[in-house]
């Protein structure tokens, strides 16, 4: 491109990690998208240049797995958090009101969060057990959203917890449209069983939480989902995935061919069952944390370095302390008999824990963040080369990582509503020095650069392969 009219911006002097390679080169902008790679001399000039030496330039990096709306960070502070944290696109569960239509839901919630979001954003909707209504599921798949998610727990909350026969009606729809059925895996049976049997035993602690969500209903209920994905030809994508036993049967089934995707989130490979000691109700997540011995973290970590585990996302579900608090008396209900929530607030320490822990402690390779928080999110939902990618066409989104400066994670740093985090005072390595989405600078040295309203609605494909084998 030399000689070429002056480009917007040049992004210079940093090493550029794609999914696969860290290449020594610019990357040139224009128009919100990238125009060109390449060594300085062989660029046109440009009107801004950013000097990225020392540091790392990612593809803007996707939390594909976040909750947003009334109980937990709104559309305006869930995406400010997030873009804090050095985030540039989230992919939000969804849900529907009484009365709507996917459709009408849609709109409405594209409408909101186009107003108040600084992020770009799609949607996943989750299905309650209505069959009718899956009769807006074609109309809201052409209107881009193409991932749905199912629980196959929580039966005491009404309509959540789906029945085999309406997944596999799901999982029928969603083949014939070329979308995917996400779920979350726990036998809730069996859960529910367990729980009505530890309260009028007084077994009501917190330490005494994992024990009604044993590692094996994970497990059972991986390969019910996988079975009746082979009954219908649906891909399926198995959320924040805990157990070495879930993963097992996914490599099985990945080994035989089958569109079988997961994720995992930095609390499985990081906490334990012992945080129920410390924190109490505020490590009450689903799937819980799972037991100290280390067996689980070990094949987690091994299965994200190996690409059995695609994605890493934070699952974030932030819980104001009130709701938590009479979960010390009672981890499963309150004096009024209401549910203790589950979830804890997870988006803004989602990238630091990634560098820090995967690529500084255990040693993974940089590719590693960039393949499962970049490429294989956008793959998978729909959004590739569009997004995840740092090539010509692609929009021009990049989390550039200084990898030197140690912090500490504190709440008094975060934006969102939870006010507590249950990696208060954990030591980090590296930090994100600046965002770009659509070739404008979004976060410069932590102060943010764009406002509310900033951020795009992104309509989705249907999904493709994610990128597997061993991170280099």
């Amino acid at each position: 491109m030399a000689g070429a009219r002056s480009v917007d911006t040049i992004v210079r002097g940093g090493k550029v990690v794609t999914a696969t390679e860290v290449l020594d080169t610019s990357v040139a902008i224009q128009g919100g998208r990238i125009v060109a790679l390449g060594h300085d001399e062989a660029l046109p000039p440009a009107e801004r240049t950013i000097d990225a030496t020392g540091k790392y330039v990612l593809p803007g990096l996707i939390d594909c797995h976040v909750h947003l709306g009334p109980v937990y960070d709104d559309w305006s502070s869930g995406p400010l958090a997030a873009a804090h944290a050095g985030l540039t696109t989230l992919i939000a569960f969804a849900e529907y009101n009484d009365g709507e239509t996917l459709p009408m839901a849609t709109k409405r919630l594209a409408d909101e969060a186009s107003q108040q979001s600084v992020l770009d954003f799609g949607f996943h909707f989750i299905l309650n057990n209505e069959p009718h209504i899956l009769d807006g599921l074609a109309e809201t798949f052409e209107m881009g959203v193409t991932s749905y998610k199912i629980f196959m727990t929580y039966k005491k909350r009404p309509k959540r917890m789906c029945t085999d026969d309406f997944i596999a009606q799901v999982m029928e729809r969603l083949a014939a449209l070329g979308g995917i059925c996400q779920l979350h895996c726990e036998n809730g049976d069996i859960l529910y069983h367990l729980e009505h049997n530890f309260i009028p035993a007084g077994k009501v602690k917190p330490t005494d939480f994992p024990a009604t969500c044993p590692p094996w209903t994970e497990e059972e209920a991986i390969n019910r989902a996988i079975r009746i994905r082979a009954m219908t030809g649906c891909p399926v994508y198995v959320v924040h995935l805990s157990t070495k036993g879930g993963l097992e049967r996914i490599k099985q089934a990945q080994a035989e061919g089958q569109r079988v995707w997961t994720e995992t989130c930095p609390q499985y490979l990081l906490l334990t069952e012992k945080e129920m000691e410390t924190w109490g109700p505020f490590a009450k997540i689903g799937p819980p944390l799972r037991p100290a011995d280390g067996s689980n973290q070990e094949a987690l970590w091994a299965g994200s370095a190996g690409g059995h585990i695609a994605t890493l996302a934070s699952d974030h579900s932030p819980r104001r302390k009130a709701l938590k608090e009479p979960g010390w008396q009672n981890i499963f209900v309150d004096g009024k008999g209401a549910p203790i929530p589950f979830g804890s607030p997870s988006v803004e320490t989602l990238v630091p824990l990634a560098y820090s822990e995967g690529v500084v402690r255990r040693g993974l390779p940089i590719t590693w963040m960039a393949r499962v928080m970049a490429e294989n999110p956008a793959r998978i939902f729909g959004l590739y080369p569009r997004k995840g990618a740092i090539r010509v066409g692609a929009d021009a989104d990049l989390t550039i990582i200084d990898p030197d400066p140690e912090t500490t994670i504190t709440v008094q740093d975060h934006k969102g509503i939870a006010g507590w985090t249950l990696y208060e005072g954990w030591k980090a390595r590296g930090r994100p020095w600046m965002t770009l989405l659509r070739g404008e600078v979004l976060l410069d040295r932590g102060r943010l650069a764009r406002s509310a309203g900033y951020g795009q609605f992104l309509r989705r494909g249907v999904p493709a392969p994610p990128l597997g084998g061993a991170a280099r």
